[in-house]
């Protein structure tokens, strides 16, 4: 009985140090890569593979409901368990993103956007917003304003009002407009960085490929601008980001 529990306890033993050694093994990365599902708390968390998964996160949302991470997620706060078993919590925006079935989400104000080109140097768009102010502010003063003026004059026009105001109270003629534009972005896998998708900062990441980044610069620039997603990839197939293999 000693003896068949000392093998059973070398078995387990030989088979947690193999399955340690499948997790640790790096690969390359190719579009059949697997991420682990969970919340990744930052971008070392991607690097290694080792997101905080489902059965860590305390909520009282289904383990299967398909939409587990958007109604986790909706909170301000996620609640989770760390390795030695204490509560932790962590406010929603300062979370990078989650795996669901194995792909990448990334965290753009406030929004989860699917990562659909990965690799040493990653590319995903995503819906911003931004506010553009107005040209005057609300007491800028009206030079075509009269006090004298009577409000019977329904056709008075000042250039510095975009609508009709028979009362030349001095609006602004532009108030603050919001718009949603998609735009492009890529990451640098060995820091983590953000960057928009634009010529020079793509300049920038080549670098490290000394011989691609002399053909793509030789280039007329607009040329370069034609080809910038050509390098992107030619870059990720000459330098592939190493991933642990292990689910």
């Amino acid at each position: 009985m000693k003896r068949s529990m000392m093998t059973l306890i070398a078995v387990l033993i030989a088979t947690g140090i193999a399955w340690a050694q499948e997790r640790d093994t790096l690969v390359a990365y190719t579009p059949d890569f697997n991420f682990r599902d969970g919340i990744y708390l930052n971008f070392d968390q991607v690097k290694t593979n080792n997101p905080i998964p489902k059965a860590k996160l305390f909520t009282s949302v289904d383990y299967n409901d398909k939409d587990f991470f958007d109604q986790v997620l909706a909170s301000e706060k996620i609640y989770f368990y760390d390795n030695m078993g204490i509560r932790q919590e962590i406010e929603q925006d300062e979370i990078w993103g989650f795996a669901r079935n194995g792909v990448l989400y990334v965290r753009v104000q406030g929004a989860y956007n699917r990562i659909t080109f990965f690799g040493s140097i990653i590319h995903f768009v995503a819906d911003v917003t931004t506010t553009s102010p107005g040209n005057y502010p609300y007491n800028y003063y009206d030079p075509y304003y009269s006090p004298y003026r009577s409000y019977y004059s329904p056709y008075y026009y000042s250039p510095y009002r975009s609508y009709y105001d028979p009362y030349g109270y001095g609006y602004p003629y532009n108030r603050n407009t919001t718009r949603t534009d998609l735009e492009m972005y890529m990451i640098d896998f060995e820091t983590g960085k953000v960057y928009e998708y634009d010529l020079q900062n793509l300049e920038a990441l080549l670098m490290r490929d000394a011989e691609l980044y002399e053909e793509f610069v030789s280039m007329r620039n607009k040329n370069q601008k034609k080809m910038m997603f050509v390098y992107l990839r030619k870059f990720n197939e000459r330098n592939p980001a190493m991933l642990p293999s292990g689910r």
